[in-house]
């Protein structure tokens, strides 16, 4: 009788895949806060609050400006 060989290369498939999901993830872990270090972010954040700063003043319309005097 001949002994039949069992394949194994699925199991090397999946190892490889695993460590490959592994790499990944640590990647984008140290990629996360790249965007923070510019500084674009806080110039955006100060321009949003001046813009809703400068909206919100806009709003508060006194009673004689209402009646259009």
């Amino acid at each position: 009788m001949t002994e039949v060989k069992e394949d194994n290369s699925m199991w090397f498939i999946i190892g490889g895949c695993i460590i490959a999901m592994i790499v990944v993830v640590i990647f984008l872990k140290g990629e996360k806060s790249e965007h923070l270090k510019s500084g674009t972010v806080a110039q955006l954040q100060s321009e949003t609050f001046a813009n809703l700063e400068k909206r919100k003043t806009s709003n508060n319309v006194t009673e004689a400006q209402k009646a259009g005097k």
